[in-house]
């Protein structure tokens, strides 16, 4: 941290991330439908829980990741008409449809084939989750629903559209409402490939376009 605050370089200028790539869950697909991430270091499951926040063991180690990018399992948020500023009834619905279910397993057969290439394998040591115990495919989707997340990319909870179950329009105006937009992941009818961060600065963009206009 010194080093940084000081030189600003060193780890602490290096992104969560340090490789990627784009596969496919099935090889008959035309375009890649998962994204593998690997980042240099574990995190403390159990710190995690408990306090809620991200905490990274101090033994050396590494996360190899990945998720599905455009999911077909779908949730839902209602607002209650009667109390209108109390919480939302959130259902996620995650892993709810069997090509979701398909697609995460073959995200763990994924990580396993690339940890066990001879490039990687000297540097590693045992698998530490799900473990070699989980060695069928309902093993690995049981970890999947125990353990996975949404990797901060969830969207289309205001999604943009002229169908009845839509909030905004292509302006990103509220439906039913004078004077008021939504600007974020939210109005995405369905996820875009890979991470939001581009997509939204675009959607940033083109709402102030239609502002000043």
């Amino acid at each position: 941290m010194l080093r940084f605050l000081v030189r600003r370089d060193g780890l602490l200028v290096t992104p969560g991330a340090h490789a990627t790539a784009f596969l496919r869950s099935q090889g008959s697909l035309e375009s890649p439908d998962l994204q593998l991430y690997v980042s240099p270091g574990t995190l403390d499951l159990a710190a995690t829980a408990t306090t809620g926040k991200l905490c990274m063991e101090r033994e050396p180690g590494c996360t190899i990741g990945g998720y599905q990018m455009r999911p077909h399992s779908t949730g839902s948020l209602q607002i209650d008409p009667a109390d209108p500023t109390g919480s939302p009834k959130i259902k996620l619905g995650y892993l709810s449809d069997l090509a979701d279910q398909h697609a995460v397993i073959s995200i763990l057969h994924w990580i396993r084939k690339i940890a066990a290439q001879p490039a990687l394998l000297a540097y590693l040591d045992h698998e530490i989750l799900p473990g070699l115990s989980a060695t069928s495919d309902a093993d690995l989707l049981a970890y999947a629903r125990a353990m996975g997340s949404t990797a901060y990319h969830p969207v289309g909870t205001c999604r943009m559209g002229h169908q009845p179950n839509c909030v905004v329009d292509p302006q990103l105006r509220v439906h039913g409402f004078e004077g008021l937009r939504v600007v974020d992941a939210s109005i995405m009818p369905r996820l875009v490939s890979g991470n939001t961060n581009a997509a939204t600065i675009m959607i940033a963009e083109r709402a102030a376009d239609l502002i000043m206009a």
